[in-house]
């Protein structure tokens, strides 16, 4: 991918880390005829005690599977995960993030219209984790049999949401608004085509959980696409001001942390195979650097 806006850079596999840690895994090794620019991002599941033990302390009355969940279920989940915010408070985050994603859309668009690309005609079934006000439905909801789930744990999104489907050509009997959380997604095993995420995992609460849902939901053969903001490099004049803003930027954006490997997660995440590059937007400020990919199930 080779987009005309910001600035890409390939890294070695070595810099997925950047901190020395001995009892971390060696190198992603990637799927046989893909190509991988890797980075440092927001590790493999542990399906032994210890992701089990951690599942359990979270979400104490949750089966592995959450497919399994009754309705009632996914909506403790989600008070547990991110506890009711006042109605004022949602209403004016979801109508401050409509207004301020325009400068950060028009920079990044060289790049999703390229990974977007990856859906159409591919895929008739989409679940959009974090839809917020749908910036990413325009890429790829125009097709008249497309069916897309756009979830989001803040309520107030639903109508930003649904007013981008119509303005990307998708009748709304083909959108369906889920108030959901990533670490429980209310649909089935394998019942979707691809996975979409932009600017999500930052905020959840549990990301290898989250992770766990993604692949869950996917069919096989579905893929997931992502845009994530991960930690800058240790030693960085970047890295000290994320860390000093970290508290802050989770109380102002909505849980929103700026020191999550998150790119890492997604490649030792269990997944077939998985294509991650880097950017570094000019209008996202310290939200930098940027991954973006695939990932295959």
């Amino acid at each position: 991918m080779k987009p005309s806006r910001g600035k890409i850079t390939a890294f070695s596999c070595s810099d997925l880390r950047y901190d020395d840690d001995d009892k971390r895994k060696a190198p992603i090794k990637r799927s046989r005829g893909e190509s991988f620019c890797c980075i440092c991002g927001r590790r493999r599941f542990m399906e032994g005690a210890t992701a089990t033990s951690t599942a359990l302390a979270v979400f104490p009355n949750c089966p592995s599977n959450a497919s399994h969940l009754p309705s009632d279920d996914y909506m403790s989940v989600l008070n547990k995960v991110r506890p009711p915010r006042p109605d004022w408070y949602e209403k004016f985050h979801a109508s401050l993030l409509n207004k301020l994603k325009d400068s950060y859309e028009i920079e990044i668009a060289d790049y999703k219209s390229q990974l977007f690309s990856n859906l159409k005609g591919k895929a008739q079934k989409v679940l959009e984790i974090g839809i917020g006000t749908g910036p990413n439905l325009k890429y790829y909801a125009g097709e008249a049999d497309v069916q897309v789930f756009g979830m989001d744990p803040n309520r107030k999104m639903e109508k930003y949401a649904q007013a981008a489907a119509e303005a990307a050509g998708l009748p709304l009997t083909n959108f369906e608004f889920l108030h959901a959380v990533g670490e429980a997604i209310p649909l089935g095993d394998a019942s979707v085509d691809a996975v979409v995420g932009t600017l999500v995992l930052c905020s959840v609460k549990d990301v290898d959980m989250t992770l766990k849902e993604v692949k869950r939901v996917l069919r096989p053969g579905g893929i997931y696409l992502f845009v994530e903001h991960v930690a800058a490099k240790d030693g960085t004049v970047l890295r000290f001001m994320q860390n000093v803003l970290d508290p802050l930027q989770q109380i102002i954006a909505d849980g929103c942390h700026l020191t999550r490997e998150t790119g890492m997660k997604i490649s030792e995440a269990g997944f077939s195979g998985v294509e991650l590059n880097m950017a570094f937007l000019s209008k996202a400020f310290y939200v930098n650097p940027q991954v973006y990919g695939i990932a295959r199930k």
